[in-house]
């Protein structure tokens, strides 16, 4: 894959190539020297009885894999010297391990037929070492053997590259083998045939001319390549800054290991490649593009919070001496955004903590997957910090990638086939793949094309995303929490109406979210006194000597790596009390949702209950055992995970203006809509229209609220009683 132009060229100083004995200069040991010392390590290095390199380079021929895996830390203890020649100068010395490992396996495979070849062998080279950022690689680590960590956000299908050029003389036949040096090395064809021109010139046959050779594809000697993009994780770019990527290219046993997504660790040598787009600017040929060269690949943990996390014995400890906290709970939640007050906003931190720390996945006898990540959408008024919500989160979560609704499309949350400049497709990763493992926060998750959220409904319970496009079918996955945020079908929540009416989101996408939160902006003088004096707080402290006046009981830093410690070491389970008591209930809520449904109609249900709400309470109360670090749930959780289950979805899907439901209303506001509606079944006669304005104005007249009267006609047409005829200036009454 060619990301800058049509055409590239390479430079490579090996001064020792395979099958090249010279002696290498700098002070460093010969090149027969530095294959002897290869080849004894190879064959002696020992840990205790065992031989490691030697048992593994037998078995891997018997299994026909032609690649030893090299723990440079065993080289260290070797010899250090070899360490430094093949961190310092691997272009040179690693051609010459390879040839060493080939010569120790001719002599340990004694039951090898007579004369059959023997494979080249691959070194794919580990480390502990520490690893080199991706901003951190400069002009003076070209050439020298790196680690650096990723995320893998495209590849390119596998090519064949020529590591050795087949070229045929046209006039006498002539073969020559032209070797290939580098990933984008090509060869260059001799102008004048060798053989030919000897002869010319001892007086025999004419020589074959002005450029004689032509390649031969089948005779050439080729490996497998592809070509991938490294980017940095989310988590470690500053704010406002782009992240940074890099070409790398793996050839060999390599190859086809790693899908976009995927988080590594690749041990490679930093090169440097001219493009023909950089001869083409002022200065353009004193320019180089750097790529890796990957000699190595490790593919981070999988699983819940795969972000690369070490922990130390201390923090371990700590981290058992929080989870035996018996307010664990109370103290995660209040540690979420401590800078947003509320009574509103109690219920919704407690629910994104079990966001972040997330149930059990599960994978079935039959392959099947079940989720164990909750997805939680906050739906309501303006200004009420539900983007801050979602900021925060992505600060705490092991992995977290923010992006607004009304800036993403289908192919950038999901996974998108590019063409590159050659005219090859090549697949790139969206958000929700680069979240795996973590958490995607999708801001104005109502200002999302209709077409864009439905293209992540897998991605949100199946977890993988399908691709079928230029040819490239695959599956990737996205094994991620959702958090987003959305406003209603008005802006604001109307009262007026119902459930249905105020939710401008389908069904299909509602019912994969956990926890729905209808979040309002409730006018109370009380409460907002409260809100005010608690804004004026954080604002007073903000800076100065109390700073940190607004920090939570957990600070971020140990939030982060507590998350991330329980989804790596706990997966609790349902016990049989736990089990029993979440089937009871949900054949109970469910028998209460058929019961409304038959009372209010059949729109008035919104947020429809199903079994993957069941699926949800067994996940939100995995969550709470997981911050205890349990192995089992209780009886506590269940209670819990259904306290907040009713207070969220069910309470949204039974939000809003109903027929005959004033409990949402104050009990003084509850007698003026029954009088207003008691004064319009008086005014209205059954099978009669009349001016909606002119009733209004009687019943103002005679001392009824406006507002009530709006609520009172709403409410009737809710039960049918009446309907608005020509844009609402008439009312029919029914019945």
């Amino acid at each position: 894959m060619d990301y800058d132009a049509d055409r590239i060229t390479f430079t490579n100083q090996n001064l020792a190539g395979p099958g090249q004995d010279d002696g290498l200069d700098d002070g460093n040991m010969s090149a027969m020297e530095a294959k002897r010392q290869f080849r004894e390590f190879i064959r002696s290095y020992r840990e205790g009885n065992l031989f490691p390199y030697r048992d593994q380079l037998l078995q891997r021929y018997r299994k026909r894999e032609t690649y030893l895996e090299v723990n440079l830390g065993h080289v260290n203890e070797f010899r250090p010297d070899l360490l430094d020649m093949l961190t310092l100068r691997p272009v040179e010395y690693l051609p010459l391990f390879e040839q060493a490992a080939q010569e120790a396996l001719k002599q340990l495979t004694t039951e090898r037929v007579e004369g059959e070849p023997l494979p080249e062998i691959q070194i794919v080279i580990k480390s502990e070492q520490m690893p080199t950022g991706l901003r951190s690689i400069a002009a003076d680590h070209v050439n020298k053997l790196l680690k650096v960590p990723g995320i893998i956000i495209s590849a390119t299908r596998i090519r064949a590259k020529a590591t050795s050029v087949a070229a045929k003389c046209k006039s006498c036949g002539c073969l020559k083998q032209l070797p290939c040096v580098g990933p984008f090395g090509g060869a260059a064809l001799p102008m004048r045939c060798d053989k030919n021109g000897q002869q010319a010139a001892d007086g025999g046959e004419e020589d074959c001319g002005q450029a004689p050779f032509v390649i031969v594809p089948d005779e050439c000697i080729y490996v497998d390549q592809q070509t991938l993009k490294l980017q940095e994780s989310p988590e470690v770019v500053p704010t406002g800054e782009m992240p940074r990527n890099i070409i790398v290219v793996l050839d060999r046993n390599l190859v086809d290991k790693v899908s976009p997504g995927t988080r590594v660790s690749i041990m490679g040598i930093a090169s440097l490649y001219n493009s023909a787009a950089a001869k083409k600017q002022v200065g353009g040929v004193a320019i180089r593009t750097p790529f890796m060269q990957v000699v190595g690949i490790a593919v981070e943990s999988e699983g819940a919070g795969r972000a690369s996390v070490s922990f130390t014995p201390a923090e371990e400890e700590k981290f058992l001496a929080m989870s035996r906290t018996p307010d664990i709970y109370q103290k995660m939640a209040s540690s979420i955004s401590p800078s947003i007050s509320g009574d509103y906003t109690v219920d919704i931190k407690r629910a994104l903590a079990c966001l972040l720390f997330g149930g059990s996945r599960k994978h079935l006898p039959d392959s099947t997957r079940l989720r164990g990540d909750i997805n939680v959408l906050l739906l309501g008024d303006p200004s009420t910090a539900k983007s801050q919500f979602l900021k925060f989160v992505e600060k705490v979560a092991p992995v977290g990638v923010y992006t607004s609704g009304k800036g993403s499309s289908a192919a950038g949350l999901t996974a998108s086939v590019i063409k590159d400049s050659r005219g090859e497709f090549y697949l790139e990763g969206g958000a929700m793949v680069l979240a795996d493992g973590g958490v995607v926060c999708i801001d104005e998750f109502d200002k999302m094309r209709e077409s864009d959220r439905v293209a992540i409904h897998e991605a949100m319970e199946q977890q993988t995303i399908s691709v079928a496009k230029a040819g490239i079918t695959t599956i990737l996955n996205s094994r991620t929490s959702v958090l987003a945020a959305a406003n209603p079908i008005y802006g604001r929540y109307d009262d007026l109406k119902s459930a249905a009416e105020n939710i401008d989101l389908m069904t299909t996408i509602l019912s994969r979210f956990d926890l729905i939160f209808i979040v309002r902006d409730i006018r109370d003088e009380e409460r907002d006194r409260s809100i005010a004096k608690h804004v004026m707080s954080v604002h007073i402290n903000a800076s100065g000597v109390n700073a940190g006046a607004q920090e939570g009981d957990i600070d971020i830093a140990t939030m982060k790596k507590f998350v991330s410690y329980c989804r790596l070491k706990c997966a609790p389970r349902l016990s049989e009390a736990a089990a029993t008591m979440l089937s009871s209930q949900y054949v109970s809520i469910r028998e209460d949702v058929r019961r409304r449904t038959l009372e209010l109609g059949e729109d008035a249900q919104a947020v429809p209950i199903t079994v993957r709400q069941l699926e949800a309470l067994v996940r939100l109360s995995e969550s709470l055992a997981k911050m205890r670090l349990s192995a089992e749930v209780s009886s506590q959780d269940v209670q819990e995970a259904l306290r907040l289950f009713k207070v969220s979805t069910m309470a949204a899907a039974s939000a809003g203006s109903t027929a005959g439901d004033l409990g949402s209303l104050r009990p003084e506001t509850q007698q003026e809509v029954r009088r207003a509606e008691d004064f319009l079944k008086r005014r209205i006669a059954v099978r009669s229209t009349v001016n909606r304005k002119k009733v209004g104005e009687e019943a103002t007249g005679q001392g009824h609220p406006a507002t009530a009267v709006t609520r009172a006609i709403a409410i009737m047409a809710v039960r049918g009683e009446l309907q608005e005829k020509n844009r609402g200036f008439l009312l029919y009454r029914a019945r």
